[in-house]
């Protein structure tokens, strides 16, 4: 095949598919496809209704396809016909259906409804993979196979190709294979696992308690399928992982108890075969552990799948998740103990538990530890009572490091067990298993048995003898200088140590001696860090809560104190000299002799938390720093009051480190500091007093929330600025304290020059505390104090940034320019100031962050206008009073002044980007009082930016826009409503519009534009007078340039500018004269007329919203005739103009739909009125240019040449015709608006006047045909204006119009009418009052003088005739006596021959309707109109010319026919002669049509007892004159005879049969030697004969049958009968098939006498004609014979007839009757066939013997063609035997060996061909032989 082939082949669609126009196979599961050919639908329908009732009775849930795949309606459902959404639906449905399908697959149902579903949507074509879906789980059962042999999948790039060879064996697919395309073919595997998908959704309804019975099949197809594929392929690839990743998601989350089982099964799989990444393995476990929890019931298998996977993949890869999930799984425990019974659970006790004891360590409740802990040990004890000697050591070692770890974090909950424990232990043994438990702990050693005592190291230290204590304490110093001890090992740490010695004993001898022994430096040789932390864990020994001069405290701080360790150390170096090493009070201490030193150290020591840095490089704790808060507040309770006072003064640090720890977030440390305050409250001199006295009072607030003071971020050690910047967090700030600061303020400001900014933290957060002291309160001392003033503007400009956590003083000194703040100030001068600052600023700072602070203290601040107007104007002008004309004065002596002097003046130079700043802060600005004030600065800067010296200077748009925003917010901040400001608030005279139109002219921006229309637009609703006078201009330009921007703004621009000025106009105009609404309409118009011109350059999307809004504003109901009238114009004299021929069609459809839609925007009547004005104005205009006319707006005539004004008018007639027409406009009609109906029907007639005038004035010119064309699309605006009339207006202007003398009106007026009628509603009968007018124009005379005026006419009267027939099809059944005139009218019209055809036509076709209507009321017309009808008929001449007229005539026919079948008998001969034109005029299909009816109605209407006898009689009427009127004849009585019942044809049997004796005899008596002719009016009565054969029963049939024999053989019969009668037998066996087989007996003797008479070599026989007969004759007994032995199924070839036949059909080979070409059809398409099938029906190997010798026979004929055709007649016979042909081979191979070497080559050849065939079809090898 080739690549070309292939590609077609590729794109060709399943309804392509010639079998399906094909019927000799059909495809079918349950049928052979030869069998299934011959079935009908509604078998094949019976038998897929009858298995869906069966599986409903299984499954109710097939009754939804009832009504869908199994209804009546799918019988005539084509699917290769329907559109693509039809067939999706219905492949969707057939999908559902499958799917449901599959768990019954194997039942008979269901093969039973898959036949209907292969037959009638043909889904072995169209939906593959759902069928094989259904099937697929059954691939090893026959079923299978014989499903997949229906599909078409030759094709190698086939999806299911690779089935493909199991069709032509027909064998089970076998597992190996399925498994193997499985992981092969991933698409193959996501099909499978897609299936499961696709089943469970359909089965999601019908699911109980998580099963769902009918899916189990699925599910374990599913399962065996992926496991074993899994398991079968070599390597699991990630591809193969990340198919079935989705599919196992979606089976964990499923609530089906079988889904989940099959993918536990995989996942295991999955987990045995390969190692998965790690992510990928947590979140499987996590999923498994989810799923556990909701399916309960496998909970086994669950837990089981996870030990699978934990135990084949990496270990510590699962993640904490998945144990919240398992440890709420309730039967969690239980579960996993029955499996340990069985199974191996030591992969998922290795996860669980180390979590399981990681979440109660994080628990970490006394209660759970102790619990905890007890556990523990009695699992040990109970396990070594179990174990032997040897596995108690394995197990020691194994859970050592455990234990040890557990002890290290919760000793004292291991020290409860054990004690506990202890005292319940009885036994040695028990006692030799607690020493065990004991000797794993770290603390071994405090219970380890001592040598010289009963009983362990912890009790004998508390033992009550002296002795045994001193023991112990020998014993514990050996192990602490032992040289291998480990003392991180053998006790929990050293402080621990130390503590348990000093809670103990309270001894001094006994601590000093553990002093020693921890000073020894033999311990802390070669390790710093035990070094280290020996000195820190001694520290707190230091601190005294005693300080009496014997307390053990005292001696033992003493002693820490002259320690080496201590000694040594940095922190405490030299403390030993004095004889108190760290007593805190005054006289114990050498370095903190005094107290404000000691003082100073606690303030460090409690507040070095809050420092920025670390300079003593430690850590201060929460403990240190609480005991340092109680050692002061002890302290402070023995001071004097003289150094309390000192030490609450202003220059101590107490105070203020204390407020730092009042902001801790530790509890105690605030509690601390609070009672420490307490200490300090008496002190009345502090300068803190009143402080400490407010805190006090909330104290509780101040423990209980760490945020109520303002919390600490940053601290230093110097000790000045710690106690700065403490005091003003804590205090408010007045006004003199901020004067006393100054100085320190303008100090650190010096520091902050740009070339060297060193600022220590604690100053730099020192500054921004003082900066941020500017506030409201502090604004007056701005006022009042120039110096502070400058500070702050010095702040301002100050941009250092010191650190990069901390913002710019700069931006600290803006951000305190509140709105308070500025209001406070005051001062105008100042405020002025300020801003002038705020301005400077932004224009020379490059710093974004500077900017944007600006920007947002400008936006919060109120300012007054004025102000901002200072700003705005030239450095010259501090005021703004100046008008308007001042400012032009004051330009002009500028301008003097350059001219003079050459050069511009400094002070008047405008510096542009400071302007540009400040108008941009002003585009935001809402809190600006007094806004007018900026108005004159706005306009003076504006005049100066349109100025050339500035234009070249630099691009000033952008500030031109900014200015012209600003002025639009002054104004609608003056006038938030748009309307007129009051001029005590702003003089018109202030704002100049020419300058802003003047701006709009100069300016090539769109966006400039934009805002200077919507200045305007603003300016119109507050100075309409200023805008008007500058009105033409601003639209002008907007056409010209805004409009054509495709951009929202742009639109809404110019919205708010036609909303705004246009508004303004009307209200200006309203109330005056008629002059001044002349007036307004001639602007209105010229506006509208800018925005037409516009409209070609307009965006399309853009056009209709902006023409709408335009009429909106201006109001439709007045002004949109006007703007349709422009388009007219535009397109008649512009448009139309550059279109060329072709596209001017297109164009004008285009335009005509846009206009409608822009119609539409308003309201109906708007739309009414518009028409009305339209007419009024068209009837204005002349008829043609020449005429005087007044100029007009609109349509100037003198502008324009006569084609324009001509098309003009014809635009704007045929638009309202349109628009009348539209839906949208008619959807919109209501009663309500009947009287401008009213109006626009008068306006119409007037101008359908004023037109038919100008048509008959101009009927001689060459405009005649424009006018005529006008007439033409004024009266359709008639139509359609007709249309939208009441009823009674109706009736009451069609009879005047129907009484009109021009015959043009009245044809007019009928057409409305009959488009009414065609309409087809309720119709109320005051219509029928219109019949009288109608018969009077159909019956008026033509006498007319011209031959153009009887045409008219004559088209007039058949108008009239149609308004009656349309008339009687909508009352006539109702008022049947109305219509008897017509009927009579219409018959004198009929009859009438000299009357022209078209309206005797009508005239037909309103008869056949009347006809119909009437019933039995036109009987009294039959006899004048049966006879006119046909005589019209008759008329051949005019039938051929006019196929209307003969239609018409045929029409009427059928409709008389159908409507009175039992009257028509005397008309009836004549009727069914007629029926012959069918063959002449085949051209048209309507007429076959309509004769096709006639026929139908005459066949089935006519009762028998009539028809019958006049079919006989007609056909001896034509039988010999008129024979091919036979064929329809014969056509009439085959569907005559297939719509009679049975007992009709029972009773006119006997009369049939002698017609068809007769009419079979029409070769024997009427042939003419015209073969071809007769065969076919023999065929159609042997096919209507077979058509009462197929009806009769065997015992009616048998008599038929042999009489007709009889009839053949006569007497006298000729040949041609036995030609009729064979041809007939052969007709009927093909009919009857098996059946006929029973009438056959006789004809065996017969055949075989006629064979030998036909056989030329018998007999001698000359004649061509009897030759021709004779071989007609013989192919029918041939084929008669086939038909007989292929149908056979009785054994009906017996010996004796098998032997009557043998011979003669042998002996056909030698038959040359008719010549070569004949001859050899003869034999290859019925001899050879015959006796193939022949062989077949004998079944005997002894026959097959005697035929195959005879054959054999032949091919020694001495003809060579005899022998080719005995060869090809043997290899037939093999064929059809097959390996039945083998016994016959031995005498054939003689036979062909003489063949091999005949002397003709092409039997030679042939001979060649058989062997090989045989060889083929036998299996073996012939060759051998030779």
């Amino acid at each position: 095949m080739t690549s070309l082939a292939h590609q077609l082949k590729r794109l060709a669609l399943p309804q392509n598919d010639s079998n399906l126009l094909s019927r000799r196979v059909v495809a079918s599961v349950l049928f052979d496809p030869k069998d299934a050919a011959s079935m009908d639908r509604s078998t094949f329908y019976a038998l897929g209704c009858t298995g869906l009732e069966e599986l409903m009775g299984i499954d109710p849930a097939f009754s939804e396809f009832q009504e869908t795949l199994f209804s009546q309606a799918s019988l005539t459902l084509e699917r290769s016909v329907q559109t693509k959404e039809v067939n999706k639906k219905l492949d969707k449905s057939i999908s559902l259906f499958l799917t449901r399908l599959s768990p019954y697959f194997l039942l008979k149902p269901a093969l039973k409804c898959i036949e209907w579903l292969v037959h009638r949507f043909h889904i072995h074509l169209f939906n593959q993979d759902s069928l094989i879906a259904c099937v697929l789980p059954y691939h090893e059962t026959k079923v299978f196979v014989r499903v997949i042999q229906l599909l078409k999948i030759e094709d190698p790039t086939h999806k299911w190709h690779w089935l493909h060879g199991l069709q032509k064996p027909g064998v089970p697919l076998a597992r190996g294979t399925l498994l193997t395309h499985c992981y092969k073919d991933l698409g193959f595997m996501d099909f499978i696992c897609s299936l499961v998908t696709d089943s469970v959704k359909a089965y999601s309804g019908f699911v109980r308690d998580g099963n769902c019975p009918q899916l189990r099949v699925i599910f374990s197809f599913y399962a065996s399928t992926i496991v074993s594929a899994l398991d079968s392929v070599e390597k699991i690839t990630n591809s193969i992982i990340a198919k079935l990743l989705p599919f196992v998601q979606l089976g964990l989350k499923s609530n089906l108890l079988d889904y989940v089982a099959a993918t536990y099964m995989i996942v295991c799989q999955m987990a045995v075969k390969v190692v998965m990444e790690a992510q990928l393995v947590d979140s499987l476990t996590v999923q498994l552990c989810k799923c556990l929890r909701r399916t309960p019931q496998l909970s086994r298998e669950g837990l089981s799948c996870i030990i699978i996977l934990l135990q084949n993949q990496k270990e510590g890869v699962v993640g904490p998740k998945a144990f919240g999930y398992l440890c709420a799984i309730p039967t969690l425990v239980s579960t996993l103990q029955s499996i340990a019974t069985v199974h191996d659970i030591s992969p998922l006790l290795r996860y669980l538990l180390p979590h399981l004891m990681h979440s109660v360590m994080q628990n970490e409740k006394s209660s759970t530890i102790i619990i905890l802990s007890r556990l523990l040990l009695e699992e040990y004890v109970s396990c070594s009572s179990e174990l032997p000697s040897d596995r108690i050591s394995a197990l020691n070692q194994k859970i050592q490091s455990t234990v040890r770890q557990f002890e290290s974090r919760y000793p004292c909950a291991l020290d409860v067990a054990l004690e506990n424990h202890a005292k319940n232990v009885s036994s040695d043994h028990e006692k030799s298993v607690l020493h065990q438990f004991i000797s794993l702990t770290m603390s071994c050693g405090k219970y380890q048995i001592l040598p010289d005592s009963d009983t362990s190291l912890m009790l004998s230290l508390n033992h009550p003898l002296p002795s045994v204590r001193n023991m112990a304490v020998d014993y514990l110093k050996e192990i602490l200088t032992s040289e291998h001890v480990n003392i991180n090992n053998e006790f929990y740490t050293l402080r621990r140590k130390l503590s348990f010695i000093w809670f103990v004993f309270r001894r001094c001898s006994v601590l000093k001696e553990a002093v020693q022994v921890l000073d020894d430096p033999h311990i802390t040789e070669g390790n710093p860090d035990l070094k280290a932390q020996i000195s820190w864990e001694l520290l707190p020994f230091l601190v005294l809560t005693n300080a009496a001069p014997k307390c053990v405290e005292l001696q033992m701080a003493s002693c820490v104190a002259e320690s080496a360790l201590l000694s040594q150390h940095p922190l405490t170096h030299g403390w030993a000299k004095g004889k108190l090493c760290c007593c805190f009070t005054v006289e114990g201490f050498v370095h903190l002799n005094e107290p404000i030193t000691l003082f100073k150290f606690l303030s460090l020591l409690w507040g070095y938390n809050s420092n920025l840095g670390d300079q003593l490089d430690c850590r201060v704790s929460a403990i240190l720093q609480t005991q340092a808060l109680y050692v002061g507040k002890a302290l402070l309770c023995s001071q004097p009051v003289k150094t309390l006072n000192l030490l609450a003064s202003g220059s101590s640090p107490v105070v203020p480190s204390l407020l730092m720890c009042l902001c801790s977030g530790v509890c105690e440390v605030r509690r601390a500091a609070i009672a420490l305050l307490h200490s300090l409250s008496g002190v009345v001199s502090s300068p803190y007093y009143p402080l400490v006295e407010n805190l006090l009072k909330s104290s509780e607030e101040i423990i209980a929330d760490p945020s109520y003071l303002s919390q600490v971020s940053q601290s230093t050690i110097q000790h000045h600025s710690f106690v700065c910047h403490a005091f003003l967090m804590i205090m408010p700030f007045v006004q003199p304290i901020l004067a006393v600061l100054l100085p320190a303020v303008e100090r650190l400001l010096e520091q902050c020059a740009p070339d060297s900014c060193t600022f220590l933290p604690d100053e730099a957060y020192l500054l921004q505390l003082l900066l941020s002291k500017f506030s409201e309160a502090s604004a007056p001392l701005l006022v009042k104090d120039p110096r502070c003033l400058e500070v702050f503007i010095r702040a301002l400009g100050t941009s250092a940034k010191p650190y990069p956590t901390m913002p710019s003083f700069q931006i600290i000194a803006l951000e305190q320019i509140t709105k308070p703040f500025f209001t406070a100030l005051g001062d105008e001068k100042i405020q002025q100031k300020i801003l002038s600052v705020l301005f400077d600023l932004l224009v020379g700072n490059k710093n974004p962050a500077c900017a944007q602070t600006i920007n947002s203290v400008f936006k919060v601040i109120a300012v007054d206008a004025e102000l901002v107007a200072n700003e705005l104007m030239p450095v010259d002008k501090q005021k703004v009073t100046a008008t308007v004309q001042q400012t032009r004065r004051s330009k002009m002596q500028t301008r003097k002044t350059q001219e003079s002097s050459g050069v511009v003046p400094e002070e008047n130079v405008v510096s542009w980007p400071r302007v540009t700043l400040i108008l941009e802060l002003l585009q935001h600005k809402k809190k600006l009082r007094r806004a007018q004030c900026l108005v004159p600065a706005l306009f003076n800067l504006l005049s100066r930016c349109q100025e050339p010296a500035s234009a070249e200077q630099e691009n000033l748009e952008y500030t031109k826009q900014l200015i012209l925003s600003c002025l639009l917010n002054v104004c609608q901040k003056l006038s938030p409503d748009g309307g007129p400001i009051s001029k005590d608030v702003l003089e018109e005279d202030k704002f100049n519009v020419e300058l802003v139109v003047q701006c709009v002219r100069i300016s090539d921006m769109p966006q400039t534009h934009h805002n200077a229309l919507l200045l305007l637009g603003a300016l119109a609703g507050i100075f309409p007078e200023k805008v008007l006078h500058n009105i033409m201009p601003i639209f002008t330009f907007m056409g010209s340039n805004i409009m054509r921007l495709d951009d929202t703004y742009s639109f809404q621009v110019i919205n708010k500018t036609v909303q705004a000025v246009i508004p303004a106009l009307i209200k200006a105009n309203e109330g005056g004269s008629g002059q001044s609404e002349g007036h307004m309409e001639t602007v209105v118009s010229h506006i509208v007329h800018v925005f037409v011109d516009a409209l070609p350059h307009v965006p399309e999307h853009r056009r209709l919203p902006i023409l709408s809004q335009l009429m909106n504003t201006l109001g439709p109901s007045r002004f949109l005739w006007v703007l349709m009238l422009l388009l007219f114009k535009q397109h008649a004299t512009q448009t139309s103009v550059s279109a060329t021929g072709a596209e001017k069609e297109a164009v004008v459809e285009r335009d005509q739909e846009f206009w409608i839609s822009v119609c539409c925007e308003f309201e109906i009547k708007e739309q009414l009125t518009s028409m009305i004005r339209i007419l009024q104005y068209l009837m204005t205009l002349p008829q043609d240019r020449e005429e005087e006319t007044v100029s007009d707006v609109i349509f100037n005539v003198e502008a324009h040449s006569g084609k324009d004004l001509r098309h003009f008018k014809f635009l704007s007639v045929s638009f309202m015709a349109q628009l009348l027409g539209s839906d949208r406009f008619v959807g919109k009609v209501e009663s309500t608006l009947q009287a401008l109906q009213q109006n626009l029907l008068e306006e119409v007639l007037r101008y359908i006047h004023a037109v038919a005038r100008c048509v008959e004035d101009n009927a001689d010119k060459s405009t005649a045909k424009f006018w005529r064309a006008l007439l033409s699309k004024s009266y359709d605006i008639l139509d359609k204006v007709n249309a939208l009339l009441p009823m009674d207006s109706f009736i009451m202007v069609m009879r005047g119009l129907m009484g009109n003398q021009l015959a043009s009106v009245r044809r007019k007026a009928m057409e409305l009418l009959n488009n009414k009628l065609q309409q087809r509603m309720q119709w109320i009968t005051v219509l029928l009052e219109l019949i009288g007018v109608l018969l009077k124009i159909v019956g008026r005379s033509h006498g007319q003088d011209t031959a153009q005026e009887e045409e008219e006419l004559a088209i007039n009267r058949q108008t009239a005739l149609y308004s009656l027939k349309l008339l009687c099809r909508n009352f006539g059944s109702a008022h049947q006596e109305a219509f008897v005139p017509v009927l009579k009218k219409a018959v004198e019209l009929v009859a009438n021959k000299d009357e022209e055809k078209n309206v005797m036509g009508s005239a037909l076709l309103c008869v056949a309707e009347v006809t119909s209507t009437l019933k039995a009321l036109a009987i009294p017309q039959l006899h004048s109109l049966m006879p006119a009808v046909l005589d019209t008929l008759k008329e051949r001449k005019d039938l051929l010319n006019n196929e209307i007229y003969l239609l018409s005539a045929v029409t009427a026919l059928q409709r008389i026919s159908e409507t009175l079948p039992h009257f028509i008998s005397p008309y009836l001969e004549d009727t069914i002669s007629q029926v012959r034109i069918t063959k002449r005029l085949t051209s048209c299909p309507q007429l076959s049509v309509r004769l096709s009816s006639l026929s139908t109605t005459l066949a089935t209407k006519v009762p028998p007892r009539v028809l019958i006898p006049t079919i006989t009689k007609c056909y001896y009427t034509m039988v010999d004159a008129q024979q091919n009127r036979l064929g329809p004849l014969m056509i009439i009585l085959k569907e005559h005879i297939t719509r009679m019942e049975k007992d009709q044809l029972n009773n006119n049997q006997s009369e049939l049969t002698s017609f068809f004796l007769s009419a079979l005899d029409f070769r024997a008596q009427h042939c003419q030697g015209d073969l071809k002719k007769t065969g076919e009016i023999e065929g159609y009565v042997i096919d209507c004969l077979l058509v009462m054969v197929m009806k009769l029963s065997e015992v009616t049939f048998r008599p038929l049958f042999f009489k007709l024999f009889d009839w053949s053989k006569m007497d006298g019969a000729s040949k041609n009968r036995l030609l009729t009668y064979y041809r007939l037998a052969d007709s009927i066996a093909n009919k009857l098939k098996g059946l006929f087989v029973l009438f056959a007996g006789q004809l065996v003797k017969p055949i075989s006498e006629l064979l030998h008479q036909l056989n030329i070599s018998h007999t001698d026989d000359d004649d061509d004609d009897n030759v021709a007969k004779s071989s007609l004759l013989l192919q029918h007994v041939l084929d008669c014979l086939h038909k007989i032995f292929l149908y056979d199924t009785q054994r009906f070839l017996s010996k004796e007839r098998a032997d009557a036949l043998l011979g003669p059909l042998v002996d056909q080979l030698e038959n040359m009757l008719g010549g070569d070409e004949i001859y050899k059809t003869h034999i290859t398409k019925h001899l050879v066939p015959c006796m193939a099938q022949f062989a077949v029906a004998m079944g005997d190997d002894s026959q097959w013997k005697v035929l195959n010798y005879q054959i054999l026979l032949k091919t020694r004929h001495s003809s060579p063609k005899v022998r080719f055709s005995a060869l090809v007649m043997l290899l037939e016979l093999a064929c059809k035997l097959r390996e039945n042909y083998m016994v016959l081979l031995p005498e054939t191979i003689p036979f062909l060996a003489e063949l091999m070497e005949d002397e003709c080559e092409e039997v030679e050849q042939q001979v060649q061909k058989v062997i090989h065939e045989m060889e083929t079809i036998l299996g073996e090898p012939l060759q051998s032989y030779f």
